[in-house]
């Protein structure tokens, strides 16, 4: 759900107090009931870091929200987005990340990093606080430590492993054969190595 902007709040983002600022006004809107259920907002940004968008991408209970990294990312090309932020609330008022909001971090970097759409950071706000995981450098760590590689060096780097791995397979096929008596055309035929290649062997 599209979060109506004033004109005012269509800001350049310099640090993540502005965002803050911005997003708590926007929780603030809702009535009690409203703000005792977790919201997850995507803020889209454009090169000059100016917010082009706030989404509603998930509206939940008291204490998780369903979010699909899909959405989050069909949205931000579809409106242009290069840069967007991640702001969440704790309607509890703790603002420390669970291992949800550093799993769904890790997430969104991999896949922004793969389509070339930077999360520059994700909030975790309350009526009056927050905590930015760039400033407290987390966002860095994550990053750091992740297992999730998307980039398309690494699926480029993933397909040669194994095309070198049944390169090999293939290779110890065509010894037995070959051991075997079979003529070196129906070895290539079977393993799809070149005549040259089984020669070698």
């Amino acid at each position: 759900m599209n979060v109506r902007l004033t004109k005012e709040q269509k800001i350049k983002v310099l640090n993540s107090n502005d965002v803050y600022e911005v997003m708590q006004s926007i929780l603030m809107r809702e009535n009690k009931i409203g703000r005792n259920k977790e919201h997850f907002w995507i803020v889209g940004l454009d090169t000059n870091y100016r917010i082009l968008f706030i989404e509603l991408i998930s509206l939940g209970t008291i204490n998780a929200t369903l979010v699909e990294p899909m959405e989050v990312f069909s949205l931000a090309i579809s409106k242009r987005a290069v840069n967007i932020m991640m702001v969440h609330n704790h309607p509890d008022g703790e603002l420390t990340p669970s291992h949800a909001d550093k799993e769904i971090t890790d997430k969104m970097l991999a896949i922004g990093k793969f389509l070339e759409i930077q999360v520059i950071d994700h909030l975790i706000i309350s009526e009056d606080d927050y905590y930015s995981f760039m400033n407290e450098g987390l966002l860095a760590e994550i990053e750091k430590n992740t297992v999730l590689d998307l980039s398309f060096a690494n699926i480029d780097s993933l397909k040669n492993e194994i095309k070198e791995s049944k390169n090999e397979a293939a290779k110890e096929i065509a010894i037995k054969l070959k051991s075997k008596g079979m003529s070196t055309e129906d070895i290539s035929e079977t393993t799809g190595l070149t005549k040259k290649q089984i020669e070698k062997l």
